[in-house]
C-alpha cells in the first residue's frame, strides 16, 4: 500500500514537471514566432510596473496644484509640461495607469468569470436555460455597447466602480457566447460521454473537461476586450460620467485639454500617446496569441 502510494506521488511530480517543461516550451516558442507579440507583452508589463510604483516614479503629487506655473510646456522642472491648474501632466499621466489598468483588467476579469460560466452553463445543459440565457444576451447586444456603458455609468453616477459595473454588463456576452460555442462541441465529444457513462456530475464535467478547452479562445478575446475596455474607460471619462475629478484619468485629462489644444497642444498628445501605446499593445498581443494558437489565421 505504502508503495503505490509513493508511486501515485512520484507520478503527480512527474505530471507537474513535464506540465512545467510544456509551459516553458511554448513561451520560448511563442517568443520566437511571435516577436510583436513578446514586445507587446514588455510594453504592456512595463505599464503595469509604473502603475504599480508611481508613488515612486511620479516627480510631484498629480492632484496637487501650482499657480504659478500654469499651463507651463514641457521643460527641465516638468518634462510633459503643466496643465490648466498646474499640475504635472507626467505624474497624472503616471497616476493614471493605474485607474486605465485597474477598470480594463478588473471589469474584464469579472466579464469573464460571468460570461464563463454562463456560456459554460448554456452550452452543456441546452434547452429552456439555453434560450433564456442566450436572449438575455442578445438583449444587452441589441444595444450598442457605448451608449449603454453611458446610460448605466450615468444612472450609477461617476465613480470608479460604477465604471467597471457598466464595462463589466456590455462585455459579458462576447465571452458567454464564445464559451457556449465551444461548450456545444466539447460536450459531444468521446471524453465527455466516457464522463457521463461513469457517473461523473455536471459539475466535474465542466470544470474538468469543459473549462480547460475554453482557455485559449478566452485569453485571445480578453486580451482584445482589455483594450477595449480602457478606451471605454477613457469615453466615458472624457464625457464626464467615467472617473470623478480631480482622479488622474486619461480619459479625463482628454476631456479637460480639449479647450486647449491650439494652445497647451502637450496637454492632448502626452496623455493620448499613453492610451493609444497601451491599447495597440494589448490588440497585438491578443493577435498574436489568436495566430500562436491557430497557426491557420496566420497563412
Amino acid at each position: 500500500m505504502q508503495s503505490v502510494q509513493i508511486e501515485t506521488e512520484q507520478q503527480v511530480v512527474v505530471k507537474k514537471h513535464a506540465r512545467l517543461l510544456k509551459f516553458l516550451h511554448d513561451c520560448k516558442h511563442f517568443i520566437i514566432t511571435q516577436k510583436i507579440g513578446f514586445v507587446s507583452i514588455l510594453i504592456i508589463l512595463v505599464m503595469i510596473a509604473i502603475a504599480i510604483f508611481a508613488p515612486v516614479i511620479a516627480p510631484y503629487d498629480p492632484i496637487s496644484q501650482n499657480r504659478e506655473a500654469i499651463l507651463t510646456g514641457p521643460n527641465a522642472e516638468h518634462i510633459m509640461g503643466t496643465d490648466d491648474l498646474g499640475r504635472d501632466v507626467f505624474s497624472r499621466i503616471v497616476y493614471g495607469a493605474r485607474i486605465s489598468i485597474l477598470v480594463g483588467f478588473g471589469s474584464i476579469l469579472l466579464a469573464i468569470v460571468i460570461g464563463t460560466i454562463l456560456g459554460l452553463v448554456s452550452g452543456y445543459f441546452g434547452g429552456i436555460i439555453d434560450m433564456v440565457i442566450q436572449r438575455i444576451m442578445d438583449a444587452i447586444l441589441a444595444i450598442p455597447a457605448l451608449i449603454l456603458a453611458l446610460f448605466i455609468a450615468s444612472l450609477l453616477g461617476p465613480a470608479v466602480q460604477n465604471v467597471i459595473i457598466a464595462i463589466v454588463i456590455i462585455s459579458i456576452p462576447q465571452f458567454a457566447r464564445i464559451v457556449r460555442g465551444e461548450m456545444l462541441r466539447v460536450r459531444e465529444m468521446n471524453f465527455v460521454e466516457a464522463s457521463r457513462a461513469i457517473g461523473a456530475n455536471p459539475f466535474r464535467i465542466l470544470l474538468k473537461h469543459g473549462l480547460p478547452n475554453m482557455l485559449a479562445p478566452i485569453i485571445v478575446v480578453a486580451s482584445l476586450g482589455f483594450g477595449a475596455a480602457i478606451i471605454a474607460e477613457a469615453s466615458l471619462s472624457f464625457l464626464g460620467i467615467g472617473t470623478p475629478p480631480p482622479n488622474p484619468s486619461w480619459g479625463l485629462m482628454l476631456s479637460n485639454a480639449s479647450r486647449y489644444m491650439e494652445t497647451a497642444p502637450w496637454l492632448v498628445i502626452f496623455p493620448g500617446l499613453a492610451l493609444a501605446l497601451l491599447v495597440l499593445a494589448l490588440n497585438l498581443l491578443g493577435d498574436a496569441l489568436r495566430d500562436f494558437w491557430d497557426p491557420k489565421l496566420s497563412l
